[in-house]
């Protein structure tokens, strides 16, 4: 009975859910100094409800930065981040829990977790709220979509770097909640498991969450997000969706690369290959300036 009586007094779940196109994490004139640099420079986006937001530039242009500053994991030192319509600031650390999620690039852990144990620190901030009673379902519908379920009893720390990335990223699903920001999530994957990630990552936007991942492979940004916004130098040189942002010459200015972008002979989305000459030249003007010669 007394049980029964603290089950009907747990505080109803929060946040309500979230109306398609209404943002839950916004960017307004991010600045951002680390080591004397800034790394960021008058950064604003909208991560929206059902939808995918590709971060994507070379190395060093400022996509985890700006993660980390919508993740409200970092300070900015100048601009504003909102959160589900407020200050990030303004949230509590459990609140900012139940709103969103985040998968760092190289997820590590001390103690020699089991990998179920793992996923199920996902469900953390949900303690004492109606959605405890979720828990089981959510650790098992994430390990199983992750497909991480075979190795649930094994220790994290003896996984290779493909299965921990996995697991971490079913962390995230079982925390359930509207927002994930991912950093990276299929960097160490195989082929496979790199397009089972994104899958999931789709999904969750259909069902009315809002998705912001790093990727770096600009034709998997292509297929799988709504948009994309192309970091240069600390800014957002592009932001929109990849039919309009791949633009030939804003990519191989941003990349330093001469890039082609064709459309894809099935589908017609957008791929981005190097321009390479018919010896296999990887530049164009380096090989002209050999012939020459």
């Amino acid at each position: 009975m007394i049980g029964t009586l603290f089950g009907r007094l747990r505080p109803p779940r929060v946040p309500e859910p979230v109306p398609a196109g209404r943002p839950l994490a916004e960017a307004r004139g991010l600045r951002v100094r680390l080591g004397g640099r800034t790394v960021l420079e008058d950064a604003s986006l909208q991560a929206v409800a059902g939808q995918v937001l590709a971060l994507v530039g070379p190395n060093g242009a400022g996509k985890s930065t700006l993660l980390a500053a919508l993740a409200a994991d970092l300070v900015p030192d100048g601009g504003t981040v909102l959160t589900a319509g407020r200050p990030a600031a303004e949230w509590s650390a459990v609140e900012l829990s139940r709103r969103r999620a985040v998968l760092p690039q190289s997820p590590t852990l001390s103690f020699p977790f089991t990998v179920e144990e793992v996923v199920r620190m996902g469900r953390a901030p949900w303690h004492g709220t109606s959605a405890e009673d979720e828990d089981d379902d959510a650790v098992a519908t994430a390990l199983a979509v992750t497909e991480t379920a075979g190795f649930a009893q094994r220790s994290f720390a003896a996984l290779s770097g493909g299965e921990r990335a996995r697991v971490a990223l079913a962390r995230v699903l079982a925390q359930r909640v509207p927002l994930m920001l991912l950093d990276e999530p299929t960097a160490a994957l195989d082929l496979r498991h790199q397009e089972l990630v994104l899958r999931n990552c789709r999904e969750r936007a259909r069902a009315g969450d809002a998705v912001v991942v790093v990727l770096h492979d600009l034709g998997s940004a292509a297929a799988y997000a709504d948009r994309v916004a192309v970091l240069h130098g600390g800014r957002i040189a592009a932001e929109g969706p990849p039919s309009e942002v791949y633009r030939e010459s804003l990519l191989s200015e941003v990349y330093r690369q001469p890039l082609e972008v064709i459309a894809h002979p099935r589908t017609g989305e957008p791929l981005v290959v190097p321009r390479r000459e018919a010896d296999g030249g990887g530049d164009p003007v380096r090989s002209r300036a050999t012939s020459a010669r």
